[in-house]
């Protein structure tokens, strides 16, 4: 039997995207469009909270691709951005729209040197571009087809029961697959965390959206990402190092 393992930062950095759909990083240039009149009208509506805000604020413009911070009335940082592709990934049953929703936010969180645990879509992503299945791996292992085990082994590592016995992977920024089947870690699992994806720092505003540095710098000022706000290495630091939690995030 088969098996092929393959590295989840260099896909990710390839930006892949669903099957018959353009990757990520092939993003139109800024524009102002609207899908409907209801989204018109919903842009009006949070355009007008963020021009109305008061005292220290952050304020994302999707449209522009462009971040500021503002202090009473004066704009201490501006910043190019890459936002969220609007592309829709669908697959296998599987369907997922990258967006950011316009609305206030708060910063609940902040992390040098973060570790992305990515979520299940990017193993969507990978299998659609792959043509592969996806299943995922309970914290109780499972049986594969050919009769191998796939469990967490006392490390919190996923292993892999063979006739020669237990094994593990020596490296964990990998996707496991055997079979033409794509086996997703549990969360939590070594195997669910990436580092260097997420740039140097990042600040949580949470429901998954994040401001975070990127490897990807020449994404910045594009409609190229999966719903979070990607900054070029200096801003994202200034970021950290002045935006308080708590802060209000206006995005429209």
């Amino acid at each position: 039997m088969s098996s092929k393992l393959v590295l989840i930062t260099s896909l990710l950095a390839l930006g892949l995207a669903a099957t018959a759909t353009p990757a990520l990083t092939q993003a139109s240039p800024v524009r102002f469009s609207f899908k409907s009149k209801k989204d018109s009208l919903d842009w009006v509506k949070h355009k007008k909270l963020a021009d109305n805000s008061k005292g220290f604020r952050v304020i994302v413009s999707l449209q522009e691709r462009r971040l500021r911070v503002i202090d009473g009335e004066d704009t201490v940082l501006t910043a190019p951005v890459a936002v969220a592709s609007g592309q829709t990934l669908t697959y296998q049953g599987y369907t997922k729209t990258f967006d950011m929703p316009r609305g206030v936010r708060i910063v609940r969180g902040k992390d040098a040197d973060p570790v992305w645990a990515p979520p299940k879509w990017l193993y969507i992503e990978v299998a659609a571009e792959l043509g592969l299945k996806v299943r995922d791996i309970p914290l109780s292992g499972l049986t594969m087809p050919d009769g191998r085990r796939l469990y967490v082994n006392d490390d919190n590592e996923i292993g892999v029961i063979t006739a020669e016995g237990p094994q593990k992977f020596i490296d964990k920024n990998l996707h496991l697959i055997f079979d033409n089947i794509l086996y997703v870690p549990p969360i939590g699992t070594e195997n669910r965390k990436v580092n260097g994806t997420l740039g140097d720092y990042k600040l949580d505003l949470g429901e998954g959206f994040l401001f975070h540095g990127t490897p990807l710098q020449n994404s910045i000022g594009l409609a190229a990402t999966h719903g979070c706000v990607r900054l070029r290495d200096d801003d994202i630091e200034w970021l950290y190092d002045n935006v308080p939690l708590r802060t209000r995030v206006y995005v429209y």
